[in-house]
């Protein structure tokens, strides 16, 4: 399994809120396909999938806040 990180979104960055996940559970993924959109106060980003596979689970649901370098969801 990969975990699907947040990655540093700028300097100073340390959170991010969930906006929406593209992928649900279960669902296949390519690597490189946005999986879930972050929001901070002053952007928004598309994290991509580090693999291809299936979104096994999601870890921070939309509305929530994720720290840069934890995992928001996991692929197998």
């Amino acid at each position: 399994m990969t975990d699907i990180i947040l990655p540093e979104l700028g300097e100073g960055v340390t959170k991010a809120t969930v906006a929406c996940w593209h992928v649900k559970p279960g669902q296949s993924v390519e690597a490189g396909q946005d999986v879930v959109e972050v929001v901070t106060d002053k952007a928004s980003f598309n994290v991509e999938a580090p693999v291809k596979g299936r979104l096994k689970a999601v870890f921070v649901p939309e509305g929530k806040d994720g720290s840069v370098g934890a995992a928001l969801g996991t692929i197998e």
